[in-house]
């Protein structure tokens, strides 16, 4: 089955988040950035030396994920993690030199990729589209574990 030929409501639904994703990998990608890792650094750069934990929970992953990602960060020489200055068995994540120079590009692609994905919608189209979107997260947060985004 072509899911590009298949045009009911979920199968289109399932193409544009597909088509997101994909996009998303190669804009990140031209960062030298995984498409996961904006997230993180939107909240480092909104508070810088958070801890594992406050990131596993503001987003929702499991601390094991965040483990993974944050590994990939250091690596990649992005962020750095230091022992608490008061509590030695807690660790803080703070942005390096590098992890802050690159939120201007990476918010500029974030930019780039919802302008492509808009191009063409009328100022009324995208508050419907919205309020739709709005919709369907409440309606699976119901019968989702997570009682919040």
């Amino acid at each position: 089955m072509n899911t590009f030929k298949d045009d009911t409501l979920g199968s289109i639904f399932f193409q544009v988040m597909r088509l997101h994703h994909i996009r998303s990998h190669t804009l990140m990608g031209m960062q030298k950035i995984h498409r996961g890792q904006p997230p993180i650094l939107g909240l480092l750069w909104d508070k810088d030396g958070r801890t594992q934990k406050e990131i596993s929970e503001e987003l929702h992953l499991q601390p094991a994920t965040v483990t993974v990602m944050l590994q990939r960060m250091e690596k990649s020489g992005l962020i750095e993690r230091r022992s608490d200055s008061e509590d030695l068995r807690i660790s803080r994540v703070y942005l390096t030199d590098k992890g802050k120079q690159i939120k201007d590009n990476v918010e500029e692609a974030i930019k780039r990729l919802e302008d492509e994905c808009f191009d063409g919608f009328t100022i009324e189209e995208k508050l419907l589209l919205r309020r739709f979107f709005i919709h369907m997260r409440d309606n699976l947060l119901k019968v989702s574990e997570y009682k919040e985004i």
